[in-house]
């Protein structure tokens, strides 16, 4: 086979064909994405993230920066599943809590949401913990500063799940030395020579890392 059929957009649609049917609201939350230019995680990578959350029977989530709500409501199918629990959704912006709460009532998960208009790791370090999942996607400039403050919050046998871990191939520029592209490789090479934690990396649209708390 010819490498040249194995491009990373051919990859990206090809797992993207791999996801289930979604319910309608999350078709309309992507397709506000969509025409918008609004970042969202995607389908495959939220698809993902509620794997992982029903895979280790997840019951408490904190998002360190969540949008309208995209991949809140992932999260929350998977709580929901799990029997309950909560899922902690936190933007700096009203409008945009408004936002997610809306799609979350359509969903029937708004219950499982608990909303934070705050400086995203200002509000993990005043809600108590410990937390199975926790899910970083915040100015990419703060990810190296927000370790700590994730390590102290998250449970022992619990996840991490980082985005934009690739961030649109900028890390591979070695000219890029912009704060957010120094955040990522900080970041980067902060958790991977950690020894509490065990780290992957999927190419996964923008790049995810998921990392393991021993």
């Amino acid at each position: 086979m010819s490498d040249t059929l194995l491009t990373y957009e051919a990859a990206q649609n090809y797992i993207a064909s791999l996801i289930p049917p979604r319910e309608p609201e999350f078709l309309e939350m992507e397709t506000y994405a969509e025409k918008n230019g609004f970042p969202i995680i995607g389908p495959a990578c939220g698809y993902y993230c509620y794997q992982l959350a029903r895979m280790i029977g997840a019951k408490s989530v904190f998002e360190l920066g969540s949008g309208y709500g995209y991949s809140t409501a992932w999260f929350a199918k998977a709580i929901k599943e799990n029997g309950g629990g909560v899922v902690h959704h936190t933007v700096w912006d009203e409008e945009l809590s408004a936002s997610a709460r809306k799609h979350l009532v359509k969903l029937g998960s708004a219950d499982l949401v608990q909303f934070h208009i705050s400086e995203a790791v200002e509000a993990l370090k005043k809600t108590d913990g410990p937390f199975d999942i926790i899910f970083n996607d915040i100015d990419k400039e703060k990810y190296p500063a927000s370790l700590l403050a994730i390590k102290e919050k998250l449970r022992s046998g619990g996840l991490l799940i980082i985005d934009n871990m690739l961030w649109n191939g900028r890390i591979f520029d070695e000219k890029d030395a912009s704060p957010a592209t120094a955040g990522v490789h900080e970041f980067t090479r902060q958790i991977k020579t950690d020894p509490d934690w065990i780290v992957s990396l999927s190419p996964m649209r923008d790049g995810m890392i998921v990392a393991y708390k021993k």
